[in-house]
């Protein structure tokens, strides 16, 4: 008599094998989707620049908020709101972002998002800015603190 099946050794190794490859996919789904998120916010926060400078060259100043620039309900792909700041009036809702030298990020405006874990601190050194994703150089610079 032949044996057709599967014996209980073979069965586990298997769902071993399965479970390895499984958790592979997962992870570098999960790296997929944060770099797609960030190049989201990326996109995002250059087009919102855009927006407040052709604001600033029809009105001579910048805004005091993204509410101006019809922007207010904009958020980023994490569902936080993205913070601006009018560095000459110091009006908005975030706060001037700093390097790791203290030196202002911007002379005209800050504009930013906090990141997966939705919080932020002035300056990059902070662990809670390390995710966000910033404009700096007064837009020369847009993309993750941390590679900044």
């Amino acid at each position: 008599m032949t044996n057709q099946g599967f014996t209980l050794i073979e069965l586990v190794l298997i769902i071993a094998i399965v479970s390895i490859i499984s958790a592979i996919a997962v992870v570098s789904y999960s790296g997929y989707i944060e770099a797609s998120n960030q190049g989201k916010a990326i996109s995002e926060i250059t087009v919102m620049s855009l927006s407040i400078t052709d604001f600033q060259l029809d009105n001579k100043r910048f805004p005091d908020s993204l509410n101006e620039v019809g922007l207010a309900n904009m958020t980023d792909p994490w569902g936080n709101p993205y913070q601006y700041l009018n560095i000459e009036s110091g009006n908005g809702n975030g706060q001037n972002r700093k390097d790791h030298n203290l030196v202002p990020l911007n002379s005209d405006f800050d504009l930013y998002s906090m990141g997966p874990d939705g919080s932020s601190a002035s300056p990059l050194t902070a662990a809670s800015s390390r995710d966000d994703i910033i404009r700096a150089n007064n837009g020369s610079y847009i993309g993750l603190a941390s590679e900044y």
